[in-house]
């Protein structure tokens, strides 16, 4: 039967690279930071990492992680239920939800489990789940897996939300899930809109803040900060994975009998291992240093701030964004790999995203800002967009 098979996926691999859409995987050799090097011991800026407060490789959370690895063990061999519950685990829980100002919280081993496990044990075929078109793959497949009924509305679309939401007032319970950040677009949902008609038409509100969390808002704790709604959205999820150091874990945080049904029901919990402890003692370090002041944030802030307002003045067709996210628009999957490639020559190192990550015609650049970049790096990387986008003919 493989020889079959094989012939199949060849044939497949095949027609992904002719359309110029199969993804090649570059190596670092060097710790993730806002300068590394890649392999051929070259000498690159990174703007393409999720590392947005330069956390990756912080050396606080990298000696709490060691440290924690010396007094409670490399990894806990259980799920939390049986015996894989270190009390590293529970504070950890304890500080991301004083951070969100909510209730309880819940640990995964991502957040792509997280969402993945929500809405299974919440809701059955008597409710429903109005999803924003542009939500992450995690939220589509947790919707996927469950019973409610499920409906679409526009991303960012009030309008479209509403006539949803009264379709929905069929159903016994609904819940609206949102990005908190869209991560190709890098615009924020307009979450108090969003709360307005939940409490309208009687719903509740679930944000995935894996983008936002740590970026957007004054002080960087997310759209509930940014939109005053702290502590009155019912659920949210989030990740360890980006802001929040760059490692692995993801979290649900929110309301307290919510993240009781998940710790008794969620699948990805009951049937995976607990993150290791060193992961959770840098995770916990972390919430510590973002208590501590705003330093990284506002450094954050400023930056996409000065290189967002460089490239739209240099001619580049930027998608507006309230986030560290700056799309760099080029609509063809070919053009934005040759753009990437030539910008590595230059020392730039970045992605181009095309489909299936993004719709056919709306290939890019996703340039991801960090408060670890510097100002020479912030120019630089200005300047080799510029000398690229007139090779290519993306600028006259």
């Amino acid at each position: 039967m493989y020889q079959d098979f094989q012939k199949y996926l060849q044939a497949t691999l095949q027609q992904i690279k002719d359309d110029g859409l199969y993804k090649n995987e570059r190596v670092i050799i060097t710790p993730q930071s806002s300068g590394i090097k890649v392999e051929g011991n070259k000498d690159v800026i990174n703007f393409c990492a999720n590392n947005y407060l330069g956390l990756a490789n912080n050396p606080e959370l990298i000696q709490a992680a060691k440290d924690r690895m010396d007094a409670r063990g490399y990894g806990m061999a259980s799920v939390r239920f049986i015996c894989g519950t270190q009390d590293t685990h529970k504070m950890l829980e304890k500080a991301i939800s004083d951070f969100f100002g909510t209730e309880d919280t819940i640990l995964y081993a991502a957040c792509f489990d997280a969402n993945g496990g929500l809405f299974e044990p919440l809701l059955t075929a008597d409710d429903a789940i109005i999803s924003d078109a542009l939500n992450h793959a995690s939220i589509i497949d947790g919707v996927r897996l469950c019973k409610a009924v499920r409906y679409r509305y526009a991303n960012g679309d009030m309008e479209d939300l509403e006539k949803q939401l009264q379709a929905a007032q069929a159903q016994r319970f609904r819940i609206i899930a949102t990005d908190g950040v869209f991560s190709m677009d890098g615009n924020v949902c307009p979450l108090d809109k969003i709360y307005e008609l939940a409490q309208k038409y009687n719903a509740m509100v679930m944000v995935d803040e894996s983008h936002s969390a740590g970026v957007v808002g004054k002080t960087g704790h997310g759209v509930t900060e940014q939109y005053n709604l702290r502590g009155k959205i019912e659920v949210i999820t989030g990740t360890l994975g980006k802001a929040f150091g760059g490692s692995v874990g993801g979290f649900t945080t929110g309301k307290k009998e919510i993240i009781d049904l998940l710790r008794q029901r969620s699948r990805p919990y009951l049937f995976s291992n607990s993150i290791p402890p060193m992961i959770a003692a840098a995770g916990l370090k972390t919430f510590e240093l973002l208590t501590r002041d705003n330093t990284l944030q506002d450094r954050l802030h400023d930056n996409t701030k000065y290189f967002v307002a460089k490239m739209t003045e240099a001619g580049f067709d930027i998608k507006p964004t309230q986030s560290a996210i700056c799309a760099v628009m080029l609509y063809d999957a070919r053009l934005s790999q040759e753009f990437a490639a030539a910008l590595q020559e230059e020392g730039i190192y970045v992605t181009g995203f095309y489909y299936p990550v993004v719709p056919k015609g709306q290939a890019r650049i996703r340039v991801q800002l960090s408060a670890a970049h510097t100002q020479e790096q912030l120019d630089k990387g200005i300047a080799a967009f510029v000398k690229v986008g007139k090779q290519l003919g993306v600028l006259k």
